[in-house]
């Protein structure tokens, strides 16, 4: 799922949760070489396998080396919100119990044992990795309200502008993206249990999109033509990196 984006020399099934902890806070070469050692014992996830049951009590801290995943809800008639991506480089698993929402394998997902890192930075044993985790779940509390603002105050039109700035964001940062162009292996049900709309309205959307130069989609690949006019369309502010 990370095509392109992460097959150039020297990458490694670990960067990009290396490289989302790094642009968090600053980690000592010891926390490194513990964050490293995760990716030597992988776990493999087939779409659709809950990972996170809501109301776990005590929820597995994991972290998403490849593949989407979705913290969701669903209704007794099937409807689905989804509240967030889960991208890799994300933790999983680390919130204080019990857990308030299920997370779901979108496509198939690897992910690493958490409970080393989490473990050392409760401990005092890893102050670097502590503040990288801080702000991780600061930076997941602001993409719950850039999604409340989503859902609330946008137009379809908007929404989609705003969504797609913030998987470019993210994959940028990790490495499985550029300025422009990121992996987007989501179907059109996905986006639509994303942004609150019908299948049919986020297709609409899309064309609307692509009739107005902003986004290319291409063999499960999206570009952004306009991204600074994709900005100002939808007043995206982008997510604050760095430990306070």
């Amino acid at each position: 799922m990370t095509g392109r984006f992460s097959t150039h020399i020297g990458f490694r099934p670990i960067d990009p949760i290396l490289r989302r902890l790094k642009s968090l806070a600053t980690l000592s070469e010891p926390e490194l070489s513990l964050l490293r050692t995760l990716g030597e014992r992988r776990e493999r996830h087939a779409p659709g396998e809950q990972l996170v049951a809501e109301h776990a009590k005590e929820p597995r801290p994991r972290f998403v080396v490849s593949g989407w995943a979705c913290r969701q809800r669903l209704m007794p008639d099937g409807r689905r919100q989804i509240f967030s991506l889960m991208l890799p480089g994300d933790d999983l698993g680390f919130e204080s119990a019990p857990a308030l929402a299920s997370v779901v394998a979108l496509t198939a997902l690897e992910t690493v044992d958490g409970a080393p890192a989490l473990d050392a930075a409760r401990r005092g044993a890893a102050p670097g990795l502590a503040a990288a985790l801080a702000a991780a779940a600061r930076q997941a509390d602001a993409l719950l309200l850039d999604q409340a603002v989503r859902l609330g105050r946008l137009t379809a039109f908007e929404r989609m502008a705003h969504f797609f700035l913030e998987l470019q964001h993210r994959l940028e940062i990790t490495g499985l993206g550029d300025r422009q162009r990121f992996p987007l292996p989501l179907t059109q049900e996905i986006m639509a249990d994303s942004l609150g709309l019908s299948i049919v309205h986020v297709n609409r959307t899309l064309q609307q999109l692509r009739r107005a130069g902003m986004i290319e989609l291409r063999s499960g690949v999206a570009i952004l033509l306009q991204p600074e006019a994709m900005t100002k369309l939808c007043d995206y502010r982008g997510v604050a990196n760095k430990a306070a």
